[in-house]
């Protein structure tokens, strides 16, 4: 079975930044927003532990997670091609 690859992609964007964007959120509940930098902020430029930073964190890991899905989805599917073409 193959993967829709520009489905798949924004299934994992969506969850990708989401999932960033929340636990942002979830460490601002916690300690509080710091705004210094994080190992995340190192890739993912303009993100620190703030309000702001949590939505440069969702954009980048939708983006992110995007090009991701969509990589891990085409060489899914080139992969279950080489293999049907065996057993056929």
């Amino acid at each position: 079975m193959k993967l829709n690859v520009k489905a798949f992609g924004m299934a994992c964007g969506l969850v990708w930044g989401l999932g960033l964007f929340i636990a942002t959120w979830w460490v601002i509940m916690r300690t509080g927003a710091s705004g210094s930098p994080t190992m995340i902020g190192r890739v993912y430029i303009g993100y620190t532990v703030s309000t702001v930073g949590s939505f440069i964190g969702l954009a980048w890991g939708l983006v992110d997670g995007w090009i991701g899905g969509m990589i891990f989805a085409w060489v899914y599917n080139w992969f279950v091609d080489k293999g049907g073409a065996q057993h056929a």
